[in-house]
């Protein structure tokens, strides 16, 4: 989806405020949505409410605040910076705020505004868009490289470099037709701007792996799907793997296909590998052929951000220490016979758009609980039901595990064995993240990845 249309000019302002409720204040008066008396006192108040139950401080001195109203558009953005740091207070701590993105969302766009709030999120997790926004500048080269993280700023350069990456992607198209591949995926992680396609491709599908990188719209440029993957490691063959398991998930591919990869290296913004990967190879000793990956009742978006947050546990940690964990998700009924609780409910009374996975905010919150033994219970549609759930499910029969892997991964392998559910499990001493369905288990590892390279 391209958000750079929501962006003008005239609605990324210096802020002068140091305070925040008197600069939401400043980016409502620009946003011309309190046309009823009292409507920007109440919008203020329900943003900062929310403040006490959930931030909606990013972290690297930038908020993202948002609120859904009934306004005749589908979003309205609106951005501040504060050169001097603003005073956002929340739960008693102060946070040092730069940058803040008001973002006003109409209540018709009930069922995708969480998305869209991950996609603003996932551009500003970037450090290299951070340093982007917080680097000094004037204004006015904030607000070009605003619409440059958006993909609406073009340099002469990038313009240069995307004719030869033009002429290398109809290659691709040749090797993929020779090798009777069904699709061509492009990792988007490479470009540093937009890669335009003027032509269409007849009879091959264009599919677009994003790695934190919003620069294409995949409607402008032909592209039949783009595949939002959070890689396992910096390889790009881990990249295809995840991207592929995203891709099956959604049902974009199946595992009779074989597909074609266009990638190189990241921020070069020239693509220098072709590649070529049968998918009922490669994913063989994992999941049968003419099987669904995806369990009825899981949402795709949901099973694949629970894969993002596990990503970033294996590689994190929490505060400088490995850490394990377990999330089971499906079907709730199905689960609850096999778990019971360990501790108090952490997630109990709060709304369920609060404790959907889907909502950024949550990320952290997760993150903060991961160390706490038991499971995490996610229903289908990514509502977090509990955490710290003790899992009670027996295989028959018993499912062999691979030397290394202990009770968090038995656990899982047996629960998605006896229940309609996907387990996915982090380890603590190797870092691993493993998925599990039906007791069968797909390790996200490199090593066991295989290519043809062309």
């Amino acid at each position: 989806m391209n958000l750079s249309r929501y962006l003008s000019k005239n609605r990324i302002i210096e802020l002068k405020s140091n305070d925040f409720d008197d600069a939401l204040r400043e980016l409502l008066q620009i946003c011309n949505v309190n046309d009823k008396p009292g409507e920007s006192a109440s919008i203020i108040n329900e943003i900062v409410e929310r403040e006490k139950t959930i931030t909606s401080y990013l972290g690297n001195g930038i908020a993202m605040p948002y609120i859904r109203r009934p306004i005749g558009k589908p979003y309205i953005f609106a951005i501040g910076r504060c050169k001097n740091g603003l005073n956002f207070t929340n739960s008693g701590e102060h946070k040092d705020t730069r940058v803040v993105f008001l973002m006003i969302i109409s209540t018709e766009n009930e069922e995708s505004y969480l998305t869209i709030l991950a996609s603003i999120a996932r551009i500003f997790q970037n450090q290299d868009n951070i340093a982007l926004v917080q680097k000094e500048q004037s204004i006015a080269s904030f607000c070009k490289n605003i619409h440059h993280l958006f993909g609406t700023y073009k340099s002469a350069a990038d313009t240069d470099k995307n004719s030869i990456n033009r002429l290398m992607l109809r290659e691709a198209q040749k090797i993929a037709r020779f090798t009777q591949c069904s699709a061509i995926l492009i990792f988007g992680d490479v470009l540093t701007s937009s890669l335009e396609i003027r032509e269409k491709f007849s009879n091959i599908r264009l599919l677009l792996v994003a790695h934190k990188t919003d620069h294409i719209d995949p409607n402008e440029n032909n592209f039949n799907e783009i595949i939002y993957v959070h890689p396992f490691s910096s390889s790009r063959l881990s990249q295809a793997r995840s991207a592929i398991l995203i891709a099956l998930t959604r049902g974009i591919l199946n595992y009779r296909d074989k597909i074609c990869c266009f990638s190189g290296l990241s921020k070069s913004n020239i693509f220098d590998t072709i590649s070529v990967i049968d998918i009922a190879k490669e994913f063989s000793n994992s999941f049968s052929d003419n099987e669904n990956l995806i369990k009825e009742g899981i949402h795709p978006e949901a099973l694949e951000r629970l894969l993002a947050i596990a990503a970033d546990i294996s590689v994190e940690g929490r505060e400088g220490k490995p850490v394990g964990c377990l999330f089971v998700i499906g079907d709730i009924a199905k689960i609850k016979p096999y778990t019971k609780p360990l501790v108090l409910n952490p997630f109990y009374g709060y709304k369920e758009e609060d404790r959907n996975i889907l909502n950024p905010f949550m990320a952290e919150t997760i993150k903060e609980f991961s160390s706490i033994d038991g499971a995490f219970i996610v229903r289908g549609d990514g509502v977090i039901e509990s955490a710290g759930s003790l899992i009670q499910a027996s295989s028959t029969p018993v499912i062999a595990m691979p030397s290394g892997l202990g009770t968090r991964h038995a656990a899982g392998a047996a629960i998605s064995a006896v229940a309609n559910c996907i387990a996915i499990a982090v380890s603590e001493s190797t870092r691993q993240v493993t998925l599990f369905k039906d007791g069968k288990m797909m390790l996200f590892s490199e090593q066991s990845f295989s290519s043809s390279a062309i």
